[in-house]
């Protein structure tokens, strides 16, 4: 294990596996940066990992990560109290399974805004906080909810990121939770090339479900409260996701890894083979070891980092519509950064 004292931001931290992590690497003696959306009722969480500290810092800073402001507000904060950033772990994400259609403060629509399109402007604003480390490295919270990619019909969808078909066409956080997964995967891959020669790694942990608090249940709609309450009895607890984080970014023996996905036994996974037969296509799907190969499609890759750079970038400048301005009320009291399902 590589013994190096770190200064890790962890998103999401409040809650589930992202303050199981918080924990973990305070135990550790590393300095933790809990980037939270809700300050207030981050604090008890916050309190928790602070007890169980050994020796390093512990700071709660508010975080939220569909809107883009917060995200500049936020690394303006990390550039003047930090030299530099050892780890970045985008743990953070929108998954209320059964909400309508929403707009983050930016106009896009509120799962991909949290789960892809925040994370990418945070990581472009922090690199070269992570390039002055001498052993950077960024952590995506991916999902097994991308299998359904092993479907070839199913693909992702750019045209109503900014609700342009809301009124028209069928509306599903679970599938918009699975595309951003999806898109995130395909970044991870996307980064790890451009962020080579700085030294930086970016690799992904595919995530099969960890349980959720009662918190994180009641933010579900009754339907998929019942299906999350059943699928509790069959996950892992958010400790376990939560030690495959600190091994990751960690342990010596991943030190030279970047670009890859990893499953919660620390395997490499593999892209699947396509085409192989029915038989074949089961196996691969059911199982651990592979991931669909169209997180490899250069031509959906191309094009989603061409939307990261053009927003990150424009911002409203490109003329994003508002919440108030496309009609879309944001629901008080809902945090996007509820944590992190299969």
């Amino acid at each position: 294990m590589h013994m190096k004292r770190r200064t890790v931001i962890i998103t999401g931290a409040n809650s589930g596996i992202g303050k199981a992590a918080a924990r973990k690497f305070a135990e550790e003696g590393h300095t933790v940066i809990m980037a939270c959306r809700n300050l207030k009722k981050s604090l008890p969480a916050r309190d928790e990992v602070v007890k169980v500290s050994a020796g390093g810092r512990v700071v709660l800073e508010e975080l939220d990560m569909s809107s883009f402001n917060s995200i500049r507000s936020f690394c303006a904060t990390m550039k003047n109290d930090y030299k530099q950033l050892d780890t970045l772990i985008h743990n953070a994400a929108y998954f209320n399974h059964g909400e309508g259609y929403r707009l983050s403060p930016d106009g896009i629509e509120l799962t991909f805004a949290t789960n892809l399109f925040g994370p990418f402007l945070m990581t472009r604003l922090l690199k070269d906080m992570l390039a002055a480390s001498d052993d950077p490295g960024i952590l995506h919270a991916g999902s097994n909810i991308i299998k359904h990619f092993f479907n070839p019909a199913v693909e992702i969808p750019f045209d109503n990121l900014q609700g342009e078909y809301r009124q028209t066409r069928p509306h599903s956080v679970y599938v918009n939770y699975r595309n951003s997964k999806m898109a995130l995967l395909m970044l991870t891959f996307r980064m790890a090339e451009k962020f080579n020669k700085d030294g930086i790694r970016v690799n992904s942990l595919q995530i099969n479900g960890a349980r959720m608090s009662k918190e994180t249940l009641g933010k579900f709609k009754p339907k998929w409260r019942f299906i999350a309450r059943v699928q509790n009895l069959f996950f892992r607890s958010p400790e376990f996701i939560a030690n495959r984080y600190y091994e990751i970014c960690t342990s010596d023996k991943f030190r030279e890894v970047t670009g890859k996905q990893f499953n919660h036994r620390l395997e490499i996974m593999q892209p699947a083979l396509e085409n192989r037969g029915f038989l074949t296509d089961v196996k691969q799907a059911v199982g651990a070891s592979v991931y669909p190969a169209y997180a490899h499609r250069k031509d959906v890759a191309d094009h989603l980092w061409e939307l990261c750079e053009e927003w990150a970038s424009a911002g409203q400048k490109r003329g994003l519509k508002t919440e108030s301005e496309s009609g879309m009320d944001k629901k008080p009291g809902t945090n996007p950064e509820s944590g992190q399902t299969g």
